[in-house]
């Protein structure tokens, strides 16, 4: 896990580095100075008992002093800085690092986490785990350094007035163990409960205009609450546990104090001042509290870290997760044509499945054919056209483009050659030109402009104020669902695709823009292979090839007349929307 995160430092070493040396160099000054301060409150003493006093020493001594807090405070200064820069730009490659992952999964890598969790961990887990390396590149050596060197020197400085902190160390270490284990569970538990939190807030906010519709505020306050309430009763557990260190850590000071005043006090007045004087145990007690704040802030790092741990194992489960779908060793670099194979292919989502989603399917397209797809809910008929992008790899049998099996292709080469229009495509925040350049981010506005007009999106872009110009929200929440299907298949015709896939792309365009667009793709682009899964049988009956899905099997497959005909389920359909009217229309 270490290995895998560390991976993500690279150009950060060297502030980290720098960190650690000018930490040091702190920790030094700081451990140096309460021993010449004892050494100016003798001369002090001594001074105000002697007949010709001489502040020449404590002069020297005092502007010593002042040098040392100088170079402690510029040392502070640095390793702040570096370690600030180092935090910081870890997280950034971390993030990045994630994100960049996450871009290379297949469909079934993202099916193993939701979107709620991906953003959690892109979020609050590397806030944790950069909070937990700024912490361990400067806390978590200082303090053992700090509590190191006070140790010795509270010995070199009060003898064995010191072995108090051997009595109350151990106490307050096992405190504070016991303290942090306690806290833990809780922590741990409060990770999972975020992704419930954020999962909460992404299905309202994506669901606003539905949960008004329904007049569904109460219950969706409801909701979120009971989740945000989960989050702060663990937090306020252990929080409430943790709570417990500074009454413990003040304990320990208190009685380390008093010990070492008394004990000292008796030493001093039995031996004159020879054994032990004044600046002695000024010094002892200041490196007793230095002790026990070292170990403090160790406690602290503790709580931090196990706490970061959870955090930790969820970013190296995203960078770890290795993507089902990879380039094979020596890929294919060109699609031929648009021609497409189905040999007897078997797929299903995960590999412990007791059923297929599809099974013996065996198909031929022609390149250029325009090819209807109709089925009845769960057919699997959009399983079907995402194999051929490779979005799934298939089970058994093999998917051929352009005559060569789709795993031994370029992935991105392959992609590049498929355009998806689906259902429910997403729209980004941008201008339209800029969503529609998706398809190609070279395109110059006469390409565009010409993909709009044969997806018949031009009519209703000449309209808005702004033409092209017109900024879309996010997820297109300012344009209706069909011009929004509208926009996304000129998007994918500005691809300049061999292949077209239209997944019930047009069901929210009426039947006559329907038409409209199937012509233009008839005139414009008759080389390009067009498949076009409908549930409006007008959609589909011109064309070349219907194939009438079933279960995950391909029930028949012909022309519209041939399948009134010869196939009961195709025939009941057409009747259905013929008798009935066309309801889809809108």
């Amino acid at each position: 896990m270490i290995k895998t995160l560390a991976k993500s430092i690279r150009e950060y070493k060297l502030p980290t580095i720098i960190t650690l040396i000018f930490i040091m160099g702190e920790v030094l000054m700081e451990a140096y100075i309460p021993f010449i301060t004892a050494d100016l409150v003798n001369n002090i003493k001594a001074l105000s008992m002697s007949e010709n006093p001489s502040v020449q020493p404590i002069i020297k001594t005092g502007l010593y002093l002042v040098l040392m807090a100088a170079i402690s405070l510029a040392c502070g200064i640095i390793a702040a800085l570096a370690c600030a820069k180092a935090s910081a730009g870890f997280a950034k490659n971390l993030r990045h690092d994630m994100f960049a992952k996450i871009q290379s999964y297949s469909f079934a890598n993202i099916d193993k986490f939701s979107s709620t969790s991906l953003v959690t961990r892109l979020t609050t887990d590397i806030t944790n785990v950069q909070m937990s390396y700024m912490m361990i590149i400067r806390t978590a050596v200082r303090s053992p350094m700090l509590f190191l060197f006070s140790i010795i020197m509270a010995y070199k400085m009060g003898g064995a007035l010191a072995t108090t902190f051997v009595v109350v160390v151990p106490i307050l270490i096992f405190g504070l163990i016991l303290i942090a284990r306690k806290a833990m569970p809780a922590f741990r538990r409060v990770f999972k409960k975020y992704d419930n939190l954020n999962e909460s807030i992404e299905e309202n906010v994506r669901g606003m205009r539905v949960v008004k519709g329904f007049s569904r505020e109460d219950y969706e306050k409801q909701k979120f609450g009971i989740a945000a309430d989960e989050i702060k009763k663990d937090f306020t557990k252990a929080e409430r546990i943790v709570a417990f260190n500074s009454p413990l850590m003040q304990f320990c000071m208190y009685f380390n104090m008093i010990f070492v005043l008394l004990v000292g006090s008796m030493l001093i007045i039995k031996s004159g001042g020879t054994t032990l004087d004044v600046g002695q145990i000024s010094a002892t007690i200041t490196y007793g509290i230095q002790i026990l704040m070292s170990l403090m802030m160790l406690s602290m790092i503790y709580v931090m870290i196990t706490m970061s741990i959870e955090s930790m194992k969820r970013i190296c489960e995203v960078l770890k997760e290795e993507p089902t779908l990879v380039n094979c060793e020596n890929p294919v670099y060109d699609v031929k044509d648009g021609t497409i194979e189905f040999k007897n292919v078997g797929f299903k989502y995960f590999e412990n499945a007791k059923s297929y989603a599809l099974s013996g399917v065996n198909l031929k397209i022609e390149s250029g054919m325009t090819v209807g797809i109709i089925g009845g809910t769960g057919s699997s008929k959009s399983t079907l056209v995402q194999l051929i992008p490779r979005l799934y790899d298939v089970t058994d049998g093999a998917v051929l483009v352009g005559g060569v099996d789709v795993r031994n292709y370029d992935i991105k080469t392959l992609r590049d050659s498929v355009a998806m229009v689906l259902q429910k495509n997403q729209l980004f925040s941008g201008t339209i030109k800029d969503n529609i350049r998706w398809g190609n981010e070279n395109a110059d506005d006469e390409e565009i402009i010409r993909v709009c007009k044969l997806a018949q999106a031009d009519e209703f872009i000449d309209t808005f104020p702004d033409g092209y110009d017109t900024y879309i929200e996010q997820g297109g929440s300012n344009v209706s669902g069909g011009q929004k299907q509208r926009l996304c298949i000129a998007r994918a015709l500005l691809k300049n695709p061999k292949i077209l896939i239209l997944d019930d792309s047009t069901s929210a365009v009426d039947t006559k823009t329907d038409a409209l667009i199937r012509k233009g793709f008839k005139e414009y682009i008759p080389e390009t292979t067009k498949i076009i899964i409908a549930q409006r049988i007008a959609s589909v009956e011109e064309a070349d090839m219907i194939i009438v899905m079933n279960n995950g099997k391909i029930e028949a497959a012909g022309k519209h007349d041939e399948l009134i005909k010869n196939c009961e389920i195709y025939k009941e359909i057409y009747e259905q929307q013929t008798n009935g009217g066309d309801s889809d229309e809108k």
